[in-house]
């Protein structure tokens, strides 16, 4: 079976496409042959070493999609031919791989292993941050930066399918088209934009109640002047580097604001908790409230490209591997 592998940290080319054993399902477990693997910026951190995998060689990714080849001890609800997708640990660039049936899910027949591969954690994710880190609602003014983004396309249809108004930031033009057609009512180029200024213009000065930030240390702490008082900062990613430490009395003289950095994986801890948010998260996309663009497709042994593609912030909404 072919496998990404990652043996020293570095840049994409540390990505290697090579033969790997991966055993048989143990207890708990499942052995899923995957159709579809998400792409994530994520990805880039654990290749470099920002993040630290649980070992090296590691082979990266955490979503995909396809059908159950075989069931381990104790696994109910689950057998072989089953469609299911899954957000999980380390390990998703492979043509199969173990995956914990903690984390796996039934794929509805309406949704696509694309779709479903590219959804997972990009969803889930939205999820989290629309309905259980700050919930909203309508009336609430939401900005969200990289509007055109993966978690962006999805997060901007979902908030505008909620009632709020939404502004978005995007680094191009073409990106701008982009996240008016998902829902952005109002769209602010940030590298020909003050966007803090823009915000404040926007809302006529009164601020937005939340600002979704998976940028980081280019976005901070401007996104704080963005917000009205006690709005609401919720840092998600890193893309353009770490927020660096800061202090805490900022918030108060920003508008007794909140702040806060939560992980999709503290919200999937209980197996209630994965089965919930996936239903509302299918839900969404089987009314047509929210669509999953999948905007490129590469082999998985092109995986080396595709992050090449991810860092030069070439891509828009969600790319997939295929096996």
């Amino acid at each position: 079976m072919k496998a990404i592998r990652v043996h020293r940290h570095g840049g994409p080319e540390v990505l290697a496409y090579e033969e790997v054993d991966i055993g048989r399902p143990g207890p708990g477990e499942v052995r899923v042959r995957n159709r579809a693997v998400g792409l994530n910026f994520v990805d880039t951190y654990f290749r470099t070493g920002a993040y630290a995998p649980p070992a090296l060689p590691f082979t990266p990714g955490n979503e995909g999609a396809g059908e159950v080849v075989e069931v381990g001890a104790g696994v109910e609800g689950f057998a072989p031919g089953d469609r299911v997708a899954y957000v999980g640990t380390l390990g998703a660039y492979a043509e199969e791989r173990i995956v914990p049936a903690h984390f796996l899910v039934r794929l509805p027949d309406a949704i696509g292993f694309e779709t479903g591969a590219a959804m997972m954690l990009k969803g889930l994710t939205a999820q989290f941050l629309l309905r259980r880190t700050f919930r909203v609602g309508a009336g609430h003014t939401v900005l969200m930066h990289a509007a055109a983004g993966g978690v962006g396309l999805i997060l901007t249809q979902w908030a505008k399918h909620l009632g709020a108004t939404v502004i978005g930031t995007v680094g191009s033009p073409e990106k701008a088209v982009l996240a008016r057609r998902n829902g952005c009512d109002h769209v602010i180029e940030y590298r020909r934009e003050d966007f803090a200024a823009r915000v404040r213009e926007i809302t006529g000065g009164e601020g937005c109640d939340v600002v979704y930030d998976g940028i980081g240390r280019a976005t901070f702490p401007a996104s704080l002047d963005c917000l009205r008082p006690f709005g609401t900062f919720v840092s998600f990613g890193a893309a353009s580097g770490p927020i660096e430490p800061f202090d805490i009395m900022l918030l108060m003289r920003k508008g007794s604001l909140f702040a806060t950095w939560q992980l999709l994986f503290q919200h999937l801890a209980k197996r209630e908790d994965v089965l919930a948010m996936s239903k509302d998260l299918f839900g969404v996309v089987a009314t047509g409230a929210v669509t999953v663009p999948v905007h490129a497709r590469l082999p998985l042994a092109e995986a080396a490209e595709a992050h090449r593609r991810l860092e030069a912030r070439q891509t828009t909404g969600a790319t997939v591997l295929l096996p």
